[in-house]
């Protein structure tokens, strides 16, 4: 029960620190995109830091719900990030939620109770795998990454500054690089805290240590990008979604946790494509001001 309660409290963490981010990378050019310019630049914005310290706050709490619960089981929780980010959005933002957005998170919430009841994850074990595994897993989790950067390279972010160059389809594409990398994140992150439990030194000592910082500060790069190249709510869902489905399948793998069945809220309307313009068709959408459009237009 408390590492239910405090991936909950990771989700929440995880949300302030997208809205942040996102408020922040509203002043920068997006032709900084998937440029280490990005972050030269996100460094003079105040309300950046704001978001780093939130995810620092959920990168602790998600660390101490792994050492205490298991990775199929607690992943999957963080998918309340994006309701969550749907609603400090319209308070930031300064508009108010209406019933589509409400709905939304209604059905999320329920379909997330559905996913945690139909995972019914047994327990895991240390990771103990031969080193090869874990060679095999990075490899294929890094090289799904870099496809994706590569297809998001040719949206319009990055070649035209201002808000003419946004891209939902670039956006989303970062977005799910990055949650990727966050999903190898929690998975290195989880084999630390085995290790952790044999002393300190141990834990000094264990490559996944400084794996898990190394994928930590990818995911972080890929993930300013995503929240530079469009609208939060391009970018959300898929950051979102991606991390619990990786983390799954590294649950499956490296820590033999059994699952009964993945299922992932691919059809639920935070996901429509935000490259049409029209506003009506999005959950939250409405005017510039309402919150949707910037846990969409942030």
């Amino acid at each position: 029960m408390l590492s239910y309660l405090l991936a909950v409290l990771a989700a929440c963490a995880n949300a302030t620190s997208s809205v942040l981010q996102r408020k922040a990378n509203r002043e920068v050019p997006r032709q900084e995109n998937l440029s280490w310019k990005l972050v030269w630049s996100l460094i003079h914005e105040p309300v950046w830091f704001g978001g780093i310290l939130a995810i620092i706050v959920g990168f602790l709490l998600q660390a101490t719900a792994l050492g205490n619960g298991q990775l199929a089981t607690v992943e999957p929780i963080l998918v309340l990030e994006l309701p969550a980010t749907l609603i400090l959005a319209s308070r930031v933002f300064g508009s108010r939620l209406h019933g589509r957005e409400w709905a939304c998170i209604a059905v999320m919430t329920a379909g997330l109770a559905g996913l945690l009841y139909s995972l019914s994850p047994s327990a895991g074990r240390s990771a103990r795998e031969p080193w090869y595994v874990w060679v095999i897993g990075i490899a294929a989790n890094l090289a799904l990454a870099g496809v994706l950067v590569m297809l998001a390279r040719r949206g319009p972010a990055g070649e035209s500054g201002g808000r003419a160059g946004s891209s939902a389809r670039q956006a989303a594409l970062l977005g799910v690089a990055g949650g990727s990398v966050f999903g190898l994140t929690a998975a290195l992150m989880k084999g630390m805290t085995a290790t952790f439990s044999q002393g300190f030194g141990t834990l000094l000592s264990s490559w996944q240590l400084y794996g898990m910082i190394a994928a930590g500060v990818l995911g972080m790069f890929l993930v300013q990008s995503a929240l530079n190249a469009g609208r939060l709510l391009a970018a959300q869902p898929g950051l979102t979604l991606s991390d619990p489905v990786v983390s799954i399948l590294w649950g499956v793998m490296a820590f033999h946790e059994q699952a009964a069945a993945v299922v992932v809220l691919a059809r639920s309307p935070l996901l429509s494509d935000e490259s049409r313009q029209s506003r009506a068709q999005d959950c939250g959408a409405g005017a510039e001001p309402h919150p949707a459009q910037d846990v969409a237009a942030g």
